[in-house]
């Protein structure tokens, strides 16, 4: 005879199977288009949707019809974000899915005026992905950027991530920035962050054409053009290629880089910095706050045209003065450019402060607005230099004396 202790578990398996219902919200991948990359502008008074598509005939490789692009863009406007993208269904000939997309591009014009609520839907949007990447247009529309057809990159959006992360790591004047970090950031006590910038370099109406991948010298180029500003999700203005190397520098974002150094009569020196690092320390006394900048580099000689014996510790030690002396001056440029002409907290002083002695913040923070500005920063910068390659003097130097 069965007892209860048997058919327990036969009665639970049997109401299991009841309770579970299958794949109901199942989509076949041939009735989906892939979204890679995302791009919104303001015009007029309505919000302009794009989408990159991939074309899955053109980037398989073994499948691949020489007249196809590799990607198509679609174009739909609304009151709301929420109108444009779903008025794209009336165009495209698939449900687009945006759960691969690599990245948002916000046009400048929008950007200027605001862009809350675009940050908003993507976070509510359960498609959607927090780590996607957000970008300016700088002088261009997103809808411009996203039809540039790219060189040995057959997915724009995968040329635009990978030179960002390459440039990033090899140059330092551009920082990838995903949308929690983003909207992280905006979060903060001035309301204040960093994003990327690219911009259209040549023909913008030729770079939408095959042809634009069909020469060695394509008419048109995407290329990355600094970091742009915001403050209360609005755009207030962009940092110089050398000033958002600088940024960076200052924010302990430098995997590697590079200076050049005048040589004491002619010429010049270039070293390639190995790494650096960069603690930034506060302080609050009688309310009066005040912040210390510590950055130590380690650099390489990397290129030499000028006569210079490099293996003399006192040319490495003068080396070194003028390195650290150059660096400083540009980085006192830059700090007053975020500090006193945008007066944005870009280097999060507020939270530096805070961890310090949050009691003397929390004093402090209703005036942190005019406090900011006039901010005292003390700006300490150590290099070393650790190495000069296989050469110890430029014997091109020494030929030509």
């Amino acid at each position: 005879m069965l007892t209860i202790r048997h058919t327990l578990p036969f009665i639970l398996f049997i109401c299991i199977i009841f309770l579970l219902s299958g794949c109901w919200n199942k989509r076949e991948l041939n009735e989906l288009a892939i979204v890679t990359a995302v791009g919104i502008d303001k015009t007029d008074e309505l919000l302009e949707v794009s989408v990159q598509i991939v074309n899955p005939s053109q980037v398989a490789s073994n499948k691949a019809i020489s007249n196809q692009a590799p990607v198509f863009t679609y174009h739909a406007k609304g009151k709301t974000l929420l109108e444009a993208i779903r008025k794209l269904t009336t165009l495209t000939p698939r449900k687009p899915y945006y759960a691969h997309a690599q990245v948002i591009i916000i046009g400048e014009k929008l950007a200027e005026e605001g862009m809350n609520s675009v940050f908003d839907l993507f976070q509510r949007d359960a498609e959607g992905r927090n780590d996607i990447h957000v970008i300016i247009a700088h002088q261009a529309t997103a809808q411009e950027v996203l039809s540039i057809l790219t060189p040995l990159e057959d997915i724009p959006a995968s040329k635009i991530i990978k030179s960002l992360k390459d440039s990033e790591d090899m140059w330092g004047a551009t920082e990838s920035v995903t949308l929690d970090h983003l909207v992280n950031d905006l979060t903060s006590t001035d309301h204040s962050a960093i994003l990327p910038s690219i911009k259209i370099y040549g023909n913008a109406d030729k770079g939408k054409y095959s042809s634009n991948v069909e020469q060695t010298d394509s008419p048109a180029q995407l290329q990355y053009n600094g970091l742009a500003i915001l403050k209360n999700y609005r755009l207030i203005g962009f940092l110089s290629e050398e000033e958002s190397r600088d940024y960076n520098l200052l924010n302990n974002n430098i995997n590697s880089t590079f200076e050049t150094i005048s040589c004491p009569e002619q010429g010049k020196l270039a070293t390639k910095i190995l790494h650096a690092s960069t603690k930034i320390t506060g302080h609050i006394l009688n309310n009066r706050p005040s912040i210390r900048i510590q950055l130590d580099i380690e650099q390489n000689i990397a290129e030499i045209s000028c006569h210079l014996n490099v293996t003399k510790s006192e040319t490495i030690d003068a080396l070194n003065q003028e390195t650290s002396k150059v660096i400083r001056e540009r980085l006192v440029r830059t700090l007053h450019t975020i500090q006193k002409t945008y007066r944005a907290d870009l280097l999060k002083f507020d939270k530096v402060l805070y961890r310090k002695d949050y009691k003397a913040w929390h004093r402090i923070k209703k005036d942190w607005a005019t406090i900011y500005p006039e901010i005292a920063v003390d700006l300490d910068v150590s290099v070393k230099t650790k190495g000069f390659g296989t050469a110890t003097s430029s014997k091109l130097s020494e030929d030509t004396k």
